[in-house]
């Protein structure tokens, strides 16, 4: 059993291709991203609305997508391309812990194909997150 932690990209990027752990400009996902880390799992994953489940390695270009303005149809097509992408590289949805951090839409038809998560920013506001990661992370 692998732990993997799943993150959302945000929408404040780089404007130049970079690797995606640095893509994403903003302190909620640098707070995430150390929060992910300090738990140590064997992968670290970002959901990207433009590319889908990204290695923080991949270089990737900038874009302007987002699921938040996504009909229920693409944002299933969306997730079903996650869903083949992590089978891809070799997580198994039945056994592996998954810890996620990202908001519904990333997650929703998610949820139904994996046993094991954890949502330690459910029902938390912005502002709740970022404090909670900061508090999480200067703890460690």
């Amino acid at each position: 059993m692998k732990k993997v932690v799943l993150l959302s990209c945000v929408s404040k990027k780089k404007d130049t291709a970079t690797n995606a752990e640095n893509m994403y400009d903003s302190t909620l996902f640098k707070y995430a991203l150390k929060y992910a880390q300090s738990h140590n799992p064997d992968k670290i994953f970002i959901l990207s609305a433009q590319y889908g489940l990204l290695e923080t390695s991949d270089v990737i270009k900038p874009y302007n997508k987002t699921l938040n303005k996504m009909k229920k149809n693409e944002q299933l097509e969306w997730s079903n391309l996650v869903l083949r992408q992590m089978i891809v590289k070799k997580l198994d949805l039945k056994k592996d812990h998954f810890i996620i951090l990202a908001g519904n839409r990333y997650r929703k038809y998610l949820l139904d194909y994996i046993t094991h998560y954890e949502l330690p920013l459910e029902g938390k506001r912005i502002g709740e997150q970022l404090s909670f990661l900061k508090g999480a992370v200067i703890n460690e």
